[in-house]
């Protein structure tokens, strides 16, 4: 089976580069990557796909234009909850909240983000969703975003720590394939340009 995760278009929170905005929209360019995305996604085959709610995505989905085929929202591949951090960009989150700034990257895996959520515990939703996907052998389509394919690859070694290995590209196919109980990634930023 196949678990197949498409990344978001380019959002206009990604050029600000600021975390959590779940209303942020695609930009232009975001529109024109999942176009490409699109025409890429005509070689895979999936039973049902699966959407983070935030617009962002929901936006990503309808650029997919995947008629005929079952579109559900899933709370559990949201973006990470930034919590107090929301909004805000590295050097205001420094500036603002310089204590939880620190401890936050000293400890990104455990560290609960005032009114929002650690590593650890977006992981913990993601894998046990991925799991279910397993369980039903559904081959499924997710359109998320970065942190959350990043860590379904954490998933596939059973270890949190890979998460800052991995850089997933706006729009950019990635493939999980579970083959007799074992899991492997079959293809990372995979997104071909068109002639």
């Amino acid at each position: 089976m196949d678990i197949i995760l498409i990344r978001h278009g380019e959002s206009k929170a990604n050029v600000d580069a600021i975390f959590g905005d779940n209303q942020s929209p695609l930009t232009d360019r975001g529109i024109e990557q999942i176009k490409v995305t699109k025409e890429n996604l005509k070689e895979f085959n999936f039973d049902r796909v699966y959407f983070s709610p935030f617009r962002r995505t929901v936006e990503s989905l309808k650029c997919l234009d995947l008629d005929g085929i079952e579109a559900l929202p899933e709370d559990r591949i949201r973006e990470y909850d930034f919590g107090i951090f929301t909004g805000k960009n590295y050097l205001a989150i420094e500036e603002e909240f310089p204590k939880e700034y620190r401890e936050w990257i000293e400890n990104p895996n455990d560290y609960v983000i005032k009114d929002g959520e650690s590593l650890r515990l977006v992981y913990n939703r993601v894998s046990e969703f991925l799991e279910e996907l397993v369980e039903r052998g559904e081959d499924a389509l997710l359109v998320t975003h970065a942190g959350v394919i990043r860590l379904a690859f954490c998933w596939v070694f059973d270890n949190i720590d890979y998460f800052f290995k991995f850089k997933v590209n706006n729009g950019s196919i990635n493939i999980i394939s579970i083959d007799d109980g074992f899991k492997f990634i079959k293809k990372v930023n995979y997104s071909p340009r068109l002639d």
